[in-house]
């Protein structure tokens, strides 16, 4: 069993990436790096980890869990079991009843866990050398040259030796060797990454304060910082320009039901807002549904959320119409005061049944995460879902009101409704259907944005203003100039808080749609036709 017991360490040192070697680890050696002093006990483990021994992350693993006691003499491993083994040989041993539990301060601990990280780059699954690679970038230093050229002689996969030899160079720029530490500062200039900066930096400091004292190797690592800054500075640009997109089809999203009741309808609908706010505590239920009843399809939750939360939201947009609205036409005023009245109540209603607080929606599994396409510019999933999803309303939207025999009611109830009673339209069922439609977008708009943020009772208060803003700056009754206009405010929206912070970009916003629409009454795509002379 003992035997057994000892294969099966050996085995899985091996796997954490340790080549035995020929020199055992001594019962000193482990003992040093189980109690002491910090520096002491940092250089004995970094000794003791470039040998490649293969007791050593059993008994860093040991340290680690808290299950290493030591004496005056040698340090000892416990096991789940009470029975303890000699941290050297791992053969079983007996600790005195004076052996203390060996101390790991951070210090302590961010060495060990670098040792077993250093241990996994020769591990077969290429993502755990990554891992590694990525975890030994903190606090790498030249202690951790023998097994990053060990790694570097067996690494195969291009990309990984890469990697590594990055890595190289950050634990030789802080080299007693000025040709070692040129080198590497030159060699950094390669590595476009925050992580890589930042070492720059700290070599940059004044040698007074411990910076390079080099001036040959300050000025090639003043040259390597200017080339990452500039390869930084254009994800930078790029992630600016990926959020204004982003918000701008959110804003589209939040716009398009209100381009249809106030842009096509001319309905002043103060609580759209609150409609995608029912859309959003639809997913929210149909979420909860799938976790209670459908645990195993939990991921595909939202493709359920997107129908319910335009029926819903259409649903009560229909109520709305055909109880309030509909003896409101043509009376802008009367129309503002009382949805903004019902918005208050719809507010009220959801507080009353879900509570005030926010409610969680989580995101599916195939929404979470990013993908990085450059070492400082990761694009959320979720984002790019909803960028997409907005490409896909707006065409279903576009289809429907150009293309269907409701979208052509519409249009001409919108244009002449004296007309279009005149030749058989039923006017009443088609203002009922429309309001019904922009209030289903909005719901759906809503559950959208259950997954870029927080759902609760005020969610819509967030985006009535600027989905009006957007209506109008795009032209009233005009969905490309919803479109651009969404897309527009978004970007601009992002770029100045970039420069004068998230508040005055807002009041900046605000002036320049009222100065533009005092110009430009119509907005950016007027209204052509007879209606537009009427």
């Amino acid at each position: 069993m003992r035997r057994l017991s000892f294969f099966a360490l050996l085995a899985a040192a091996l796997l954490a990436g340790f080549v035995p070697s020929a020199r055992a680890l001594t019962s000193d050696e482990a003992l040093a790096i189980s109690a002491g002093e910090s520096d002491a006990r940092i250089a004995a483990l970094q000794k003791a980890a470039a040998s490649g021994d293969a007791r050593v992350p059993v008994l860093v693993q040991a340290l680690l869990d808290g299950a290493v006691k030591v004496d005056a003499k040698r340090a000892y491993i416990v096991k789940d079991d009470g029975s303890a083994v000699d941290a050297a040989s791992g053969t079983p041993a007996t600790p005195p009843e004076d052996a203390e539990d060996a101390v790991v301060n951070n210090r302590i601990r961010g060495e060990l866990e670098a040792a077993l990280a250093a241990g996994r780059l020769s591990d077969p699954d290429p993502a755990k050398r990554r891992d590694a690679i990525v975890a030994l970038r903190e606090g790498i230093d030249e202690s951790k040259l023998p097994v990053l050229e060990r790694a570097l002689a067996a690494e195969t996969d291009a990309a990984l030796k890469a990697d590594l030899e990055l890595l190289r160079a950050a634990a030789l720029i802080a080299s007693p060797d000025a040709g070692k530490r040129l080198e590497a500062a030159k060699a950094l200039g390669t590595r476009a990454d925050p992580a890589t900066r930042g070492l720059l930096l700290e070599r940059l400091k004044p040698a007074a304060d411990g910076g390079e004292p080099d001036a040959e190797v300050r000025r090639a690592a003043q040259a390597s910082l200017d080339a990452i800054a500039s390869q930084l500075a254009w994800g930078e640009r790029a992630g600016v320009l990926f959020s204004g997109l982003s918000l701008g089809s959110i804003l589209m999203l939040a716009a398009l039901g209100l381009a249809i009741t106030y842009g096509l309808m001319g309905v002043i609908n103060m609580a759209h807002g609150e409609l995608m706010m029912i859309g959003a505590y639809a997913t929210y239920l149909v979420q909860n549904a799938f976790r209670a009843w459908l645990p195993g399809a939990f991921d595909w939750y939202l493709l359920a959320a997107v129908p319910v939360s335009f029926l819903v939201a259409a649903a009560v947009g229909a109520v709305l119409e055909r109880g309030v609205i509909r003896f409101l036409y043509g009376r802008p005023l009367e129309t503002l005061l009382a949805t903004w009245g019902i918005s208050l109540i719809l507010i009220q209603l959801v507080r009353s049944l879900f509570g005030a607080q926010n409610v969680p929606v989580e995101n599916p599994a195939w929404l979470s995460g990013g993908v990085a396409v450059a070492s400082n510019l990761t694009l959320p999933y979720n984002r790019i879902a909803i960028l997409v999803f907005a490409g896909l309303v707006l065409a279903g939207m576009s289809l429907l009101i150009a293309r269907t025999r409701l979208g052509l009611f519409v249009r001409g109830v919108t244009q002449n409704r004296s007309m279009a009673a005149c030749l058989g339209v039923h006017t009443a069922r088609t203002d009922t259907l429309a309001f019904a439609l922009g209030a289903g977008i909005a719901g759906v708009a809503g559950c959208a944005l259950s997954q870029v943020g927080n759902v609760g009772p005020d969610l819509g208060q967030g985006y009535i203003v600027d989905s009006f803003m957007v209506v109008v700056l795009g032209g009233v009754g005009q969905l490309a100039g919803t479109v651009y206009a969404a897309m527009g405010l978004g970007l601009v929206n992002k770029l100045l808080e970039g420069w004068a912070g998230a508040v005055l970009a807002k009041i900046m916003v605000l002036v320049f749609i009222v100065v533009f629409i005092q110009k430009r009454p119509q907005g950016l795509f007027a209204v052509k036709g007879r209606s537009a002379e009427a």
